[in-house]
């Protein structure tokens, strides 16, 4: 499957929600309401992990409520966007890139989410735990070096969203998860080849949802 670069991403969240890059996407329902998104210059919304944490959280709000979520590495603030607009009362999106973090704030306050979303620019070693959602969208090696992190800053019985590594990729960032005490309730994948690379060069990426696991 090739990686989505149409010049109008959209993302169905809900029956009545579309996160969109047009204010009027194509097939749009009357009635839907259109949560804006501005790129800046954050990382571009049509990537494959950004689709499978978007599917990944719109699966998991519903099972368990979440009054608190963590965004780490929020960029352009799809994910936050979403987690508001779906109803989390507090989501916090956290970028070390000064652009990243302003224009989720900007997204933020475009779509009359600003109550909801908090945007820190920085690190996430200046948060406290007690997340009940943490959502890391990373490159694998940043995934690596997070990981205590991102255990810190969930809350007891808390979950993570996973993404940004590939399928041959996961065995150490598992590996060091389930020392840790987490379980893997789904995994989700997306193959990605570009029609101008050879074949050879194609990949799977590969997003999870982790949980507390089961007591022996």
């Amino acid at each position: 499957m090739a990686e989505p670069q149409p010049p109008g991403w959209s993302y169905q969240l809900s029956p009545l929600l579309v996160l969109s890059t047009r204010s009027h996407p194509s097939g749009a329902e009357t009635g839907e309401r259109v949560v804006l998104v501005g790129r800046g210059e954050a990382f571009p919304p049509g990537h494959p992990t950004t689709r499978l944490c978007l599917d990944l959280l719109r699966e998991a709000l519903p099972a368990v409520a979440v009054t608190r979520m963590l965004d780490v590495g929020c960029g352009a603030g799809i994910l936050s966007l979403a987690a508001a607009a779906l109803g989390v009362p507090r989501v916090v999106g956290v970028d070390i890139s000064r652009p990243a973090a302003r224009t989720t704030w900007q997204n933020a306050k475009n779509n009359g989410l600003a109550g909801p979303i908090l945007t820190v620019q920085g690190s996430t070693e200046c948060l406290k735990a007690g997340f009940d959602l943490v959502v890391a969208n990373l490159p694998w090696e940043v995934q690596l070096d997070k990981i205590p992190e991102l255990d810190r800053l969930a809350a007891p019985a808390g979950r993570l969203i996973l993404s940004g590594f590939r399928d041959n990729q996961e065995s150490l960032l598992l590996e060091s998860y389930l020392k840790l005490g987490w379980s893997l309730q789904r995994r989700l994948t997306w193959d990605f080849h570009h029609p101008e690379l050879p074949r050879d060069l194609s990949f799977t990426w590969s997003a999870w949802l982790l949980g507390e696991a089961a007591p022996a």
